[in-house]
């Protein structure tokens, strides 16, 4: 018996195993209770040095952002930035002085620290106080060059770009059936619609819509006719039988303009050609009693060619050999020899004195021995320095040739036949001249300027704005400027100016301050607004293209209107 009980007391039960099983489970969850327990309190003992170490651990192991700011360097740069003073959480950036007043947190006496010696710095103080004196010098100046005026000058050179800004709306640029039509038969009626009895419509968008066209021959839509330099007409050729056929219709066109600029029913066309411009202008403008012509820039070569066809011609513009100006009654030329005078019994004489002078010189070197040889390499070297001497303003505005009178009828026939006025190499090769005018004239074509409006912000303050690229007229700024006048308090333009034009301003300004009083009896007694009445432009216009006496005409860069104050130009 005592051998079984000890046999039955070796083997386990099935249900003290489960018991046993049930036991262990219990110690591994309380055992695993008790270790993670202890882990939380570890983490807990951390100190804040230790939290921002596994912040960065984390962090590091994201992917770095090649856009993102480096926050080391930073912090790196202000440490070793001496002119950066930093008190607890707050940091100050001082200037680089001899010394520097710390900012203390705590309420107690300020230190003076004596930083290191910086020869610079009393240089750059002082270069500043430089800089703020010639910015106040440079207002001054600016506002000493403007001009107040009641009236707004005519400038005559050609325009390239405009931008007017206004306080408030400016005529809108998306036009209306209604409006598109009515500003495009106003312009090629020459209506006035805001003193005429027609049904057309009169808004201010019509009219500045009929500021916008003009007249050019030859249109060529894959050309850029100006400026005729533009790198658009590089490697075009034109057949022969195109070169013809634009040769004929620009001689019927020319000649047709002439003609309505001789009967005053064209105040004045642009001749654009590829070395040189001609601004032809009617009896009455710019205070001229005769019809003429102002061509710029001119070669030695046009002006001899000029002379053996009899053309008289002045260079306004031309300094005389004790740098002043020359005359300007008509004894102007650019020899001393006044070879572009008519000569007169007097002067042939003259010639004949200097020509017999010459000879005696040369007599009196060959009596001193001085072989033919020698004799005409002195006179070579003579005519060069002459020939140097007249060649030196070309291609300048103080080459600028005024040809008035019976005299533009010759340059009208030089220009019609000459073979310099159409090229035959280069660019634009064969093709006319740019004929631009603002009245109608036989075979041109309607052109027409784009506006583009936009609302800018200067200064805090809200403008409207009207940007035009292209081709500007002279009277497109008087007449845009009449219509704001009448419905705006105050706007300003600035311009852009075709360089090769600006001597046509420059020598009107001049012509008109020489020649005060004829101006005042060709401008208001004869030849007047009057007679250019039926020209096709408004009455305002014709009084600006035929206004003389001060600041009749100027170079315009920047126009300011005020209503009750008039125009600032400058």
């Amino acid at each position: 018996m005592s051998g079984e009980t000890s046999l039955s007391a070796k083997w386990t039960r099935p249900d003290d195993f489960i018991k046993l099983q049930r036991l262990k489970q219990k110690k591994k969850q309380l055992a695993a209770r008790v270790s993670s327990n202890n882990n939380n309190n570890k983490l807990i003992e951390l100190d804040e040095n230790d939290k921002c170490k596994l912040l960065e651990a984390k962090i590091a192991q994201k992917r770095k952002n090649p856009f993102a700011k480096s926050i080391d360097g930073a912090k790196k740069q202000k440490i070793d930035d001496p002119t950066t003073a930093t008190t607890g959480s707050a940091s100050l950036t001082l200037p680089q002085d001899c010394f520097v007043r710390e900012t203390p947190t705590r309420p107690q006496p300020a230190k003076l620290v004596l930083q290191k010696f910086d020869a610079q710095a009393f240089a750059k103080l002082l270069h500043q106080q430089h800089a703020a004196q010639a910015d106040e010098e440079d207002d001054a100046a600016l506002a000493a060059r403007q001009k107040h005026t009641t009236h707004l000058p005519m400038d005559w050179c050609l325009k390239t770009r405009i931008r007017f800004f206004c306080p408030s709306e400016l005529p809108a640029t998306q036009l209306k059936t209604s409006q598109l039509a009515s500003g495009l038969t106003s312009f090629v009626r020459c209506f006035d619609t805001n003193h005429s009895d027609s049904t057309l419509d009169i808004s201010d968008a019509t009219r500045f819509n009929q500021c916008t066209y003009y007249w050019q021959h030859p249109h060529l839509p894959w050309l850029t006719l100006f400026p005729r330099s533009a790198k658009e007409n590089n490697g075009i050729t034109i057949g022969d039988r195109e070169r013809k056929a634009l040769a004929e219709e620009w001689d019927y066109s020319f000649r047709g303009l002439f003609q309505l600029l001789r009967a005053r029913q064209c105040p004045y066309f642009y001749l654009c050609a590829n070395s040189f411009t001609v601004l032809f202008r009617a009896a009455g403008c710019g205070g001229r009693a005769e019809m003429h012509a102002l061509v710029t820039p001119s070669t030695r070569g046009m002006r001899n060619a000029l002379r053996q066809e009899g053309i008289e011609y002045t260079m306004p513009l031309k300094k005389d050999v004790n740098g002043g100006s020359s005359s300007l009654n008509g004894s102007l030329t650019e020899e001393p020899s006044n070879e572009a005078k008519p000569k007169t019994e007097a002067d042939t004489t003259g010639a004949g004195k200097e020509q017999d002078e010459e000879d005696d010189d040369d007599e009196w070197l060959e009596s001193l021995g001085v072989d033919e040889r020698e004799l005409r390499r002195i006179q070579t070297t003579h005519a060069r320095k002459l020939q140097a001497a007249e060649m030196s303003e070309d291609f300048s505005d103080n080459s600028l040739l005024l040809i008035e009178g019976v005299e533009c009828q010759g340059l009208f026939s030089y220009l019609l036949n000459a073979k310099s006025t159409i090229t035959s190499v280069g660019r634009l090769a064969g093709v006319p001249p740019t004929l631009l005018s603002s009245v109608a004239f036989p075979k041109a074509t309607m052109q027409h300027l784009v506006p583009r409006s936009k609302k800018v912000r200067l200064d805090g303050v809200d403008y409207h704005s009207i940007d035009i690229k292209g081709l500007l007229l002279p009277t497109f700024l008087p007449s845009v400027a009449a219509l704001l006048c009448e419905t705006r308090q105050m706007f300003s333009a600035t311009l852009a100016s075709s360089l090769n034009t600006l001597s046509f301003s420059k020598a009107t300004q001049k012509l008109l301050e020489s020649a005060p009083e004829e101006a005042q009896v060709a401008g208001e007694q004869v030849f007047g607004e009057q007679n250019l009445s039926e020209c096709g432009l408004l009455p305002s216009v014709v009084g600006s293209i035929c206004r003389t006496g001060e600041h009749a005409v100027g170079l315009l860069e920047r126009v300011c209107y005020q209503r009750g104050e008039g125009y600032a130009w400058s």
